[in-house]
């Protein structure tokens, strides 16, 4: 069996080893990443929604440039939303601040009743820079 290339960003979150899950994993030229949420340090989460959403793009964005990827190398992503009536509302100012005006990747977003105590929660899949691994 082949071993994981995982990929941690340099401040993990406590639900990684809480959890015991990959941050993300890199395969054929692609970087596959976990579910981010807005999590802490200790891995709790941020009471405010829009400051949620964000501390999920910082997340994100860590990982991503752990391996010398952007938000421009996002091809696909998926956001999970409690009441998403109202919270895709809220995110959407965040997205347009990290992925710019578009054109956007691929996109699925998809209402649920629980995230951990987590309100939202973004998901991508990116194309790795050349020589970057995987």
């Amino acid at each position: 069996m082949s071993t994981r290339d995982v990929v941690f960003p340099p401040v993990p979150h406590a639900l990684y080893q809480r959890h015991s899950y990959s941050p993300a994993v890199r395969a054929n030229g692609l970087l596959f990443v976990s579910g981010q949420v807005g999590a802490r340090e200790d891995g709790t989460p941020e009471p405010d929604l829009l400051d949620e959403v964000r501390l999920a793009f910082a997340n994100l964005d860590a990982i991503l440039a752990a391996t010398g990827c952007s938000f421009d190398d996002v091809v696909d992503t998926t956001y999970f939303m409690v009441d998403p009536d109202h919270t895709l509302e809220t995110i959407w100012p965040v997205v347009q601040e990290y992925l710019g005006p578009g054109p956007h990747p691929a996109l699925t977003a998809t209402g649920v009743t629980w995230l951990s105590g987590f309100r939202f929660e973004i998901k991508v899949v990116a194309k790795l820079p050349a020589g970057a691994g995987g």
